[in-house]
């Protein structure tokens, strides 16, 4: 069944990152507004040899209240790609694969795995080939707006994009990695080639970028990303400004809240390993407020949930 033609638009998505998009945070994205949620970025190669399967297995695992959930990969060999799609379809059962042609990380890039394909159109077609003949979900991809001379149009205009069910674009090229002006035309050129739902992705920390976005590219939905580190709240937010050209800010008691939650879902997902995971997300949640610094020094060395209400108390 192809989610994607359900879902009313615009759609705002959790775009996949690794080590942040974990099910703990899905699941705050998704009470806050995501409409659909991507998990971290999994390796073909991991999932095809068993010594190193479970762990990647554990990585994309997630809660009913998680869908529609989309499992990205990435690798180079096509056969990997069957092997782990028949894998992720029969044993973790999400609602869609998405394969991962946009990942500018040296590396990955390194590799020959994400973005680096957007140069090898002939491997690129036949990873999309074997990874919809292994599985019955619906696939999409990530692309960029542009990889060493080949834009996104030129690289879509060679592979068979027929099947696919969705498409994500970073609106940022290769060599600008994750900063720097968004190429709001590539992402309006990509919308009218093809029929299927296009969400944009890259520059968008704001409820006034994500409308500008839309503006500008006629895109479907969006992908929020490094926007949404520390404010969750940004989907709902969005959704506000879209209806009523207004939206609310979190104060610091409705913050609170929200982080407390998240250390919950953390611990209840990975035991106290997930609090100190959870370091990170603390350090982004106080960003801005006064007292952030010191702050910041005592939420970085937590190792339980009553260290964090303890700290927050106190502020």
């Amino acid at each position: 069944m192809n989610f994607w033609t359900k879902l009313e638009k615009p759609i705002l998505s959790l775009a996949p990152m690794c080590g942040i998009t974990d099910s703990a945070f899905r699941q705050i994205c998704k009470k806050h507004g995501a409409d659909v949620v991507y998990s971290e970025m999994a390796s073909v190669d991991a999932l095809y040899y068993k010594k190193s399967a479970k762990k990647t297995l554990d990585l994309v695992k997630f809660q009913k209240l998680e869908r529609p959930y989309v499992v990205q990969l990435f690798g180079k060999d096509p056969a990997k790609f069957a092997k782990a799609v028949e894998i992720i379809t029969q044993q973790v059962k999400p609602d869609g694969i998405d394969i991962n042609f946009g990942c500018p990380a040296k590396k990955v890039f390194g590799h020959g795995s994400g973005a680096s394909l957007m140069n090898d159109t002939k491997k690129a077609n036949q990873i999309i080939k074997s990874v919809i003949q292994n599985t019955t979900l619906p696939v999409s991809i990530k692309i960029r707006s542009e990889v060493k001379g080949v834009t996104a149009v030129n690289f879509l205009n060679s592979i068979d994009h027929n099947q696919l069910s969705a498409l994500m674009i970073h609106g940022r090229t290769y060599n600008q990695g994750f900063f720097g002006s968004i190429d709001y035309t590539i992402i309006k050129q990509v919308k009218s080639l093809l029929d299927i739902p296009v969400l944009a992705n890259g520059g968008i920390n704001t409820p006034e970028e994500a409308k500008l976005m839309f503006d500008k590219t006629n895109a479907d939905g969006i992908g929020l990303a490094r926007g949404v580190k520390g404010k969750p709240w940004l989907f709902s937010q969005i959704k506000d400004f879209l209806v009523r050209d207004k939206y609310n800010e979190k104060n610091f008691k409705q913050i609170k809240k929200i982080i407390l939650e998240h250390a919950k879902l953390s611990q209840k997902e990975k035991g106290e390993h997930g609090i100190v995971e959870l370091r990170k997300h603390l350090t982004w949640y106080i960003k801005g407020f006064e007292g952030a610094k010191e702050l910041r020094q005592e939420l970085v060395r937590v190792n339980s949930i009553m260290d964090i209400t303890k700290i927050l108390s106190m502020y």
